[in-house]
C-alpha cells in the first residue's frame, strides 16, 4: 500500500509537470523596496530652537524662542517599509532670528547680532549641516515611528545624535514632526551672559521641528 500510494504520488507529479523541491531549496529574496527622494520646503515648514534661559537670576531673564528662517535638504524613504531612507539638511546660520514675545523688536535685533558674532560665529561657520547614518522605526496606522541617527555638524564640530519623528506621506507630500535636545557646550556653541553671569541660557538647547517636503523627480 504504502509503496502503491509513492507512485501514484510520483505520477502526479509527472502528469503536472513540477517536481518537489528539494528540502534546502532558497527562493528568490524579495527585492529592496526602491525609496523615493522629497525634497525640504522650508516655506511650509517650521523649525525652532529653544534655548530656557538660567543662572542664579534665572527669574530675571527670559528664554529663547529663536526660528531657523533658512534651511534646505532632501529625504528618502521607501513607502511600504522604513528602509531604505535617509535624511541631509543644511542651515544657514545667519538665519536664525529671536521670535520669543518678551522681547522688543530693537532687542530681537541685538540679540540677532550676538547670535551671529559671539554665539555661532557665523562668519567663520556659516552653515550647520545634518546627515543621517542609520534610520530605524516601523510602519504604524499610516504613519512611520521613527528614530535617526546621525552626524550635526554645529560651530565646526561634529558629533553623533538622535532623532525621533513620526513621519507621514500623503500623496506627494511628506510631513515630519518632533523634537530633540544637544549640549551647546559639546558643540564649542557660547553664550551671552547678562548681570555679570547671574542670568544666561542653559546649556540644554531644545529643537522642535515640523517639516514639509515635496516628492522630488
Amino acid at each position: 500500500m504504502k509503496l502503491a500510494l509513492l507512485t501514484l504520488l510520483a505520477a502526479g507529479i509527472g502528469l503536472f509537470g513540477g517536481r518537489a523541491a528539494a528540502p534546502d531549496a532558497q527562493f528568490p529574496a524579495r527585492p529592496p523596496a526602491e525609496p523615493v527622494r522629497f525634497r525640504i520646503d522650508p516655506a511650509r515648514s517650521k523649525f525652532m530652537v529653544v534655548a530656557p534661559r538660567g543662572g542664579l537670576a534665572w527669574f530675571k531673564g527670559h528664554s529663547h524662542y529663536i526660528a531657523i528662517r533658512d534651511f534646505d535638504g532632501m529625504a528618502e524613504l521607501a513607502l511600504d517599509v522604513v528602509n531604505p531612507a535617509s535624511l541631509q539638511m543644511t542651515v544657514r546660520a545667519a538665519s536664525l532670528e529671536e521670535t520669543g514675545a518678551d522681547f522688543t523688536d530693537q532687542q530681537k535685533g541685538i540679540i540677532k547680532k550676538e547670535l551671529e558674532e559671539i554665539v555661532l560665529e557665523t562668519a567663520k561657520y556659516p552653515e550647520i549641516s545634518f546627515k543621517s547614518t542609520s534610520v530605524s522605526g516601523a510602519p504604524k496606522g499610516g504613519t512611520f515611528d521613527v528614530r535617526i541617527k546621525g552626524d550635526l555638524t554645529l560651530h565646526g564640530v561634529t558629533r553623533p545624535i538622535e532623532i525621533p519623528a513620526t513621519v507621514t506621506v500623503t500623496g506627494d507630500t511628506l510631513r515630519a514632526v518632533g523634537k530633540f535636545e544637544i549640549n551647546r557646550k559639546k558643540f564649542n556653541v557660547n553664550a551671552t551672559e547678562a548681570f555679570h553671569g547671574f542670568v544666561r541660557v542653559k546649556h540644554e538647547m531644545r529643537f522642535t521641528f515640523d517639516i514639509v517636503a515635496q516628492r522630488s523627480a
